[in-house]
């Protein structure tokens, strides 16, 4: 049965709910909560205020069993090229796997490679960490990780959330090509203590090599072509390109063809997480993440996290038509996971073409989104609540602040359970009517304004509460999103880990770069670009 037929069978179960308020099923059984909810180590995850009753979530575990989920999942984790557009394996689990058991790709077992790289990254981070190494002038007070893309987001998103762990250099992360970027960066940091990491495997990436290129005069201006090489760091396989950057090797540290970019943050491009918060604490983190491949690996698909989040999306997006998914953090600190979340997801199910290259016949991945806190209430929560689009949603909370400033805390918890409850129950024309009634408006008024005021409900949502966000739990949230995606990926029967779709925009760019410098007009090219050239050019001058 192909991916469209299979989840066509899920129907049934849509018809038979979509008249169903979810405030009616928590009313029909009160033990609605233990059924939808689970726990791994000092996470919660309540998936009750879901569209789904025990005849649908049995219907959608079924459909990973009948997928082959399971299948799929021990051909990644056992290193076969489940990635077959650029016949790799897929192993950023490996990166994590804190058990001592091999794992082989090839035949080839790859934890001894993974593990030295790791010890050097854990010497040259101690050393920076007390001073041991040094720069011109002197101990490094601020390292500046220069990636885009994974390279980029997973690394600055960890330092962000992480911030109060963070006891090393001061962090600093630049992506984008624009020199803004760079410059407002560099405002205030003291070149001569300055360390910068160029993160790029094949030390090509374009705008990654432009900001490189524009650091490297910086620290020359103000050290010298001679001292600039001890201010940089590479995280590359391109040694011959490192070395002529200036690069010394045991100042460059590879990873392998395995690791795709956004899932890379486990490996050395997580040099500037581990420079901010130590080793210690950035093994923390890879524990996390390995705790969840052990639950994802072991637990029956019934009380498996990230597999119940997987169907969940599957059964919004595919047989509700829900296009969208918003990730919602009560927690600040997090505020760039909805964005790290955007090319997890969006990059890798992002696909129209199946693994056999054919169209696919159902729609894959929801556009993903999301803002901290109860600055979104402020802002878009008006769209969620009363919109005519559906948005199902993620709420991640804490239990313990990082720290304790009045009731801030427990205001915060309020309007996250509220908020998620609200979605639920909404409030009906006849609630409003009873509430106007009660607060003495009379007949007309009440016909003018209760309509205004009527909550559809009955919006799903996820929540997620952790104890702390500390680095095991950030691993272990981080973790699971990631397998969510794969099995979303497996049930649709795409690669959820090629992005040839990154690829076009770069080489049109190429073409059209010379002519910008050149003050001519690109031949070739369909009239609209010539006349936006033409544009810039006039404006240029």
């Amino acid at each position: 049965m192909n991916a469209k037929s299979a989840i066509k069978t899920l129907e049934p179960h849509r018809k038979r709910l979509s008249d169903m308020p979810m405030r009616d099923l928590f009313v029909a059984d009160s033990k609605r909560f233990s059924k939808f909810s689970l726990t791994l180590d000092d996470l919660s995850f309540d998936f009750s205020k879901n569209r789904i009753d025990a005849d649908a979530f049995d219907a959608l575990v079924e459909l990973a069993r009948n997928r082959q989920v399971e299948e799929r999942r021990d051909a990644m984790f056992a290193g076969e090229h489940i990635n077959t557009t650029e016949d790799r394996a897929v192993l950023h689990t490996a990166l994590r796997n804190l058990s001592g058991d091999p794992v082989l790709v090839d035949g080839k077992n790859v934890m001894p490679e993974i593990r030295k790289v790791l010890s050097a990254m854990r010497k040259f981070s101690n050393d920076v960490r007390s001073g041991k190494y040094k720069v011109s002038g002197g101990k490094i007070t601020d390292v500046v990780n220069v990636g885009i893309g994974g390279s980029d987001l997973g690394p600055a998103m960890v330092v962000r959330a992480l911030s109060p762990y963070a006891d090393g250099p001061q962090a600093h992360f630049v992506s984008n090509v624009d020199g803004a970027d760079l410059a407002d960066t560099l405002k205030g940091l003291n070149p001569k203590t300055t360390l910068f990491i160029i993160a790029s495997k094949t030390f090509t990436t374009a705008e990654t090599m432009a900001n490189a290129r524009s650091a490297l005069a910086w620290i020359k201006k103000a050290v010298g072509v001679k001292k600039a090489g001890s201010h940089f760091a590479a995280l590359s396989t391109n040694l011959e390109a490192t070395r002529a950057f200036g690069i010394s090797d045991d100042r460059t540290f590879g990873f392998w063809d395995w690791v795709g970019g956004r899932y890379s943050v486990w490996s050395a491009i997580g040099l500037s997480v581990m420079l901010a918060i130590g080793p210690a604490r950035f093994r923390s983190f890879l524990e996390g993440a390995h705790i969840v491949d052990q639950h994802f690996c072991k637990a029956p698909l019934e009380k498996n996290i990230p597999v119940i989040m997987a169907l969940l999306g599957i059964w919004y997006r595919n047989i509700w038509g829900f296009g969208t998914h918003a990730v919602l953090p009560y927690d600040n600190r997090l505020a760039r996971f909805p964005a790290y979340l955007q090319q997890l997801d969006m990059e890798s199910n992002g696909k129209h073409v199946d693994l056999a290259g054919k169209t696919v016949r159902t729609e894959t991945g929801p556009v993903v989104w999301g803002e901290p806190g109860t600055n979104g209430q402020h802002a878009f929560y008006q769209l969620i609540h009363q919109g005519t689009d559906i948005i199902p949603c993620d709420f991640l909370v804490a239990a313990q602040p990082q720290e304790k400033l009045g009731n801030h805390h427990l205001m915060l918890v309020a309007n996250c359970l509220a908020q998620s409850e609200a979605l639920m129950t909404g409030k009906t024309l006849e609630e409003v009517t009873a509430e106007l009634k009660k607060n003495g408006l009379d007949e007309a008024a009440i016909e003018h304004l209760a309509p205004h005021k009527v909550f559809e409900g009955n919006r799903p949502s996820n929540t997620f509460i952790y104890r702390k966000l500390t680095p095991k739990t950030l691993g272990m949230l981080i973790a699971l999103y990631e397998h969510k995606v794969f099995v979303q990926g497996t049930i649709w029967d795409i690669n959820s880990f090629d992005q040839w779709g990154v690829e076009l925009g770069k080489v049109l760019a190429v073409e059209i770069q010379p002519f910008l410098s050149a003050d001519k007009s690109p031949t070739k090219k369909d009239s609209s670009t010539k006349g936006l050239v033409k544009a810039f050019l006039s404006l240029r001058s």
